[in-house]
Parts: C-alpha cells; structure tokens; sequence
C-alpha cells in the first residue's frame, strides 16, 4: 500500500504571531507539511525554490514586494507551485488583481483552520479556492451593471467556476453531464474572447455576477 505523500506547504508572512500560530496549527495535520516560513517575499522565494512546495501561502500587504507583485515571480520560477493569498481585505479589487497574476486561491485571515486546510487542499489537486467572504464578494453585483451576452446556464456555469468549482461539482449543482458543462465553458470563452479560465474568473469578478440573477 502506497503512503500518501504529504501537502508541502511555504507560509509566508510579515507578522511572526501569525506565521508562527499558522504553521503550529498546521503542522497538527498529518497529511500537511510546512517545509517553510519566512517574513518578506523574496525570502520566500529563495525558500521556495529550495524546498518546492506544491502550495505557497502568501499575505498580499507585505513590506518591499507585495504578496500580489510576488505572484509572477514564483510562477517564473516555480511554474508547478500553486499560490493562495492571505488578506484581511474582501475587496473586489485585491481579489481580481490576485487571479489576474495567477493566484490559485485567496482566502481571508479570519477564516477557520479547516477552511485554511480545504483551500491547501483545494490548490494542490489543481483547482482555485475562494474563501467564503471572498465569495461573497464574488457574487455581489455591482449597481448598474451593464447585461451581459451569456445565458442564463452560460451565467450559472460561470458563476459557479468562479467560485472555484471544479466541473463535476457544477455538473452536479445543475444536474448536467460534465461534457455538457465543459460545452457551455467552451461557449462562454468563445463569446467572451477569453482563453483562460483565470481570464474567465477575472471576468466573473468585474462583472459581479450573481447566482439570484437569473
């Protein structure tokens, strides 16, 4: 029987209570290793690129280089590594400027310890993870928000993507087959002239979508 290899995990962030209480309270899970820690950006960099987590943990507000900045640079460097970001901000615009630079993930500082181990979870099987007050923000619309050209299944097939479901789960919220879902992505990039899925949630993002509006 094959031993499941643990998640290797960096933290890094400019507050040792927090980066000390965090990787303490992770190092409880077995299945999660914390190969590394570090208070500035570019430390974290230089740990990462040694250690090769398959998850980075990053706060956006960092002295010198911020955790947003920072996003291109691992991704340069470790293109395999999978980056969440920790904030205490819920603003659309954090958020946004994070999956634009290639964030897998962003979760608020607030969240409970579980919720922090799903998002670990989460990234490292490949798939975005948006916290629950991140959601939220996700699915508020904006006043006066221009129509958009998608459909109304269009709108809940991207809505759901853009809260980090995976196809099989949206299948599965709107009773549809995965072909057919992967068929309305499809429809949706072309409409859209996006050709990314990070491109689509930034879309998602700006545009305030919202899964009562249909």
């Amino acid at each position: 029987m094959n031993e499941v290899k643990p998640i290797k995990v960096v933290l890094i962030d400019n507050h040792p209570l927090v980066l000390d209480g965090l990787r303490a309270v992770l190092e409880t899970f077995p299945h999660i290793e914390v190969v590394g820690t570090a208070g500035l950006a570019l430390t974290g960099l230089e740990v990462a690129i040694k250690t090769n987590p398959a998850v980075v943990l990053i706060d956006i507000n960092m002295p010198k280089l911020s955790g947003i900045e920072a996003i291109e640079l691992f991704k340069a460097k470790l293109p395999d590594c999978r980056i969440v970001m920790l904030s205490m901000h819920d603003s659309r615009e954090y958020i946004s400027a994070s999956v634009l630079h290639g964030a897998s993930g962003y979760i608020l500082k607030d969240v409970s310890t579980d919720e922090i181990v799903t998002a670990i979870e989460t990234v490292a099987a490949g798939r975005t993870y948006f916290s629950s007050g991140v959601s939220d923000v996700l699915l508020e619309r904006r006043p006066n928000e221009p129509a958009n050209p998608l459909t109304t299944r269009e709108h809940d097939v991207l809505t759901l993507l853009a809260s980090g479901k995976s196809n099989r789960e949206i299948a599965q919220s709107l009773s549809l087959s995965e072909a057919t879902v992967e068929t309305h992505r499809k429809n949706i990039k072309k409409k859209l002239g996006i050709s990314t899925t990070a491109g689509l949630i930034r879309y998602a993002i700006d545009s305030g979508f919202s899964a009562a509006d249909n």
